[in-house]
């Protein structure tokens, strides 16, 4: 169950205005209209908002998030790789040489701390305990990590050449060759579809937003390396995500993740929002029109009070059965 600690994080963020790590993650979703789908370039989401991220910083101006009680101030590593992104993104719009180095900051932050799991496979690791279910205990690390810090270094090293980041880069792209039990952060599952999972859980629940940020990872690898395994992986989770976004669609919004719970875990307003932006990117960099339709669909559904409201109930309802 859920600490008092966990409540008052949340009354603060949402309730009385206070700073926590959920003003880093809830800024507005955008997709980026400037992306190449077929060039290592911008990243697919603007981050813009992320870029300009008013909390705190560490000593050298790296992202600190506020988990408030006894986790406090904290790197998590992937709100570092989008604050990353996000700079990369409106450095290559201004060429502001400050953006440019908040950016090469970050990416020496990721490879500076890129080390081994038990498996001996290179992941971002988070160093604090985590409520989901089973805690989550320290250090754990995450598909969804794994492919934004990815995205990171391999922009820095197209903007530099230099050859650590694209080794370092490398060396965490082992996690989506190997099995979650070897180490990785892939499950494939009874059907043979090949999931990313955000979150290391047995059994797995396929965050769908998760899912698709790891999957640009692996998009951006192909694209950097021109690598035919991961080619062959980015499109085998594409093929995943066209064979079970029915499963996300309650026909008034959509899941969170495959939760398995007798009550389904129906994604925020903000999450929602999210998943639209992310398929209008995977239909992009796709062409797979099942994206866009999906994507018509969901926004078709915010546009109603009735499904709003309901998709709230449910929302509070699973939280107060399993949180």
């Amino acid at each position: 169950m859920p600490t008092l600690a966990y409540y008052r994080r949340i009354l603060s963020a949402y309730i009385l205005g206070g700073k926590s790590h959920l003003t880093f993650w809830h800024e507005t979703p955008s997709e980026n209209p400037s992306v190449n789908p077929k060039e290592l370039g911008e990243y697919y989401m603007l981050f813009a908002e992320k870029a300009d991220y008013e909390g705190h910083y560490d000593a050298s101006g790296v992202p600190l998030l506020d988990y408030h009680g006894r986790i406090g101030l904290q790197h998590n590593p992937i709100a570092i790789a989008q604050y990353g992104l996000g700079n990369y993104n409106l450095w290559r719009r201004t060429s502001d040489e400050k953006r440019k180095k908040k950016f090469f900051l970050i990416a020496d932050w990721l490879l500076a701390h890129l080390e081994p799991n038990a498996k001996a496979v290179s992941v971002w690791n988070h160093h604090f305990d985590w409520e989901y279910r089973d805690t989550l205990k320290a250090p754990w690390y995450s598909g969804l990590a794994q492919g934004q810090g990815i995205s990171v270094l391999l922009r820095a090293h197209k903007e530099s050449g230099e050859t650590r980041y694209l080794n370092a880069a490398r060396a965490a792209f082992v996690s989506f060759q190997r099995p979650i039990a070897e180490g990785g952060v892939a499950f494939t599952d009874e059907s043979g579809d090949l999931w990313f999972e955000e979150y290391i859980v047995s059994p797995p629940t396929h965050i769908l937003n998760g899912f698709i940020w790891a999957l640009w990872g692996v998009h951006d690898y192909a694209l950097a390396t021109n690598d035919s395994g991961a080619r062959e992986l980015f499109a085998r989770g594409v093929r995943t995500l066209l064979h079970n976004l029915v499963r996300y669609d309650l026909g008034f919004w959509s899941l969170y993740e495959q939760s398995g719970t007798r009550l389904p875990m129906v994604a925020s307003a903000f999450y929602h929002r999210l998943h639209i932006v992310q398929l209008r990117a995977m239909h992009r960099l796709t062409g797979e029109e099942q994206f866009a339709g999906v994507a018509d669909r969901w926004e078709d559904y915010t546009r109603s009070r009735v499904n709003r409201t309901r998709a709230l109930t449910y929302k509070m309802a699973f939280k107060l059965c399993y949180y």
